[in-house]
């Protein structure tokens, strides 16, 4: 399995690993002691609220020495391929086509979550990516939480999906809903933590002080574990 470098150096190019589930948490350098419990996942996608997450969690969570984020997106998986006919089933279309085409949108998903990489870099913690393909964001999402023992989640979320709650259409809340029992699930709402129902406010805005004390106790991370999910994931190496 490949061992990503996540200590905030340089970031080339992206590359996908085609495996499965038990292997999306790559080991971590030997030099680093780290604690679990400092793990911080993020989860981000196109919207604009997602780098507000992101900004906010490296503010106020991932702020230990051993703090390791974690960006989780999910993508559709690919069932038709656009083609001078239109669209088309994959199936129905070339060995060829099909590859041009998953090539193609390799390179956006990677141009879309460079700037994430880019803030973290910028923030010299350390960190990795883990895509997950699904039709279902908050299932896939939520049942990723026990296969890797998530215990902090961050998510981000406008004013206006968060005015949908009551209606079930904001997606934030229902990972949060759906969460399992032990996983601190935040919401990020115009970098702020927000609480969904009465939409109050629990936090400091993301521009309060980014830093608080460091410690740097921790134990020595054993987190790959297997489990089961119903989406197809794969870990991201960072070159």
């Amino acid at each position: 399995m490949a061992q990503p470098s996540k200590s905030g150096g340089s970031c080339g190019e992206i590359e996908e690993l085609g495996e499965t589930i038990d292997d999306i948490v790559p080991g971590r350098a030997k030099a680093v002691v780290v604690d679990v419990d400092d793990d911080v996942y993020v989860a981000v996608g196109k919207g604009s609220s997602s780098i507000v997450a992101l900004s906010w969690a490296l503010m106020h969570a991932a702020t230990k020495p051993s703090s390791f984020v974690y960006l989780v997106h999910v993508f559709p998986p690919v069932h038709h391929i656009p083609t001078p006919l239109g669209l088309l089933p994959r199936e129905q279309v070339s060995q060829a086509q099909v590859a041009s085409y998953m090539h193609q949108e390799r390179v956006k998903r990677q141009n879309m979550l460079q700037k994430f990489l880019d803030l973290c870099q910028s923030f010299e913690v350390q960190f990795d990516t883990c895509l997950i393909e699904s039709d279902q964001i908050v299932k896939a999402v939520a049942e990723l939480i026990p296969v890797l023992h998530i215990k902090r989640l961050i998510v981000g979320t406008s004013k206006s999906n968060l005015r949908k709650w009551k209606k079930g259409g904001c997606k934030a809340v229902q990972i949060q809903q759906n969460a399992p029992a032990g996983c601190e699930v935040k919401i990020i709402c115009a970098g702020r933590q927000v609480t969904a129902p009465d939409q109050s406010v629990s936090s400091s805005p993301a521009s309060d002080n980014p830093h608080s004390d460091k410690d740097t106790d921790g134990e020595t991370r054993n987190k790959k574990t297997k489990g089961t999910a119903d989406c197809r994931c794969i870990p991201v190496k960072l070159l």
